[in-house]
């Protein structure tokens, strides 16, 4: 399969919100074809057009997914320390050496947590 289907395919399996964060294959391909056709066939001016589009289209590419992962890192971080403050609680309060200790409702916030990260997990995968 080619890459440029392969793409398209995960962009059509990712989270809707997602979906325009992922690189504009086919953009940047028409341009590259464009640059290779004009360099063959000895136009440099459209040629430098070309490449100036080109490299706009690329910056602004780099720009979207920096912004995306520092967006989406600043999220992770959130979340992380989140559960770490729900991991502590469970263990301080429902622990065996906690302040309300009891196996059941151990074992069941326990499951909670698991089912929060998760859940959490599924978010961040592409699939």
């Amino acid at each position: 399969m080619k890459f440029g289907k392969r793409l398209k395919q995960q962009i059509e399996q990712s989270l809707p919100e997602w979906r325009d964060k992922f690189l504009s294959y086919k953009e940047l391909k028409k341009l590259v074809k464009l640059i290779s056709t004009a360099a063959t066939l000895g136009r440099s001016m459209e040629d430098g057009v070309a490449e100036a589009e080109f490299i706009y289209l690329l910056n602004h590419e780099i720009e979207k997914f920096n912004a995306f992962f520092m967006e989406n890192e600043e999220d992770f971080i959130i979340r992380h320390k989140e559960l770490q403050q729900k991991i502590e609680e469970v263990i301080d309060k429902w622990g065996p050496n906690g302040s309300q200790p009891s196996e059941m409702e151990y074992k069941r916030r326990w499951q909670r947590l698991e089912k929060s990260l998760s859940i959490s997990m599924v978010k961040w995968s592409f699939s």
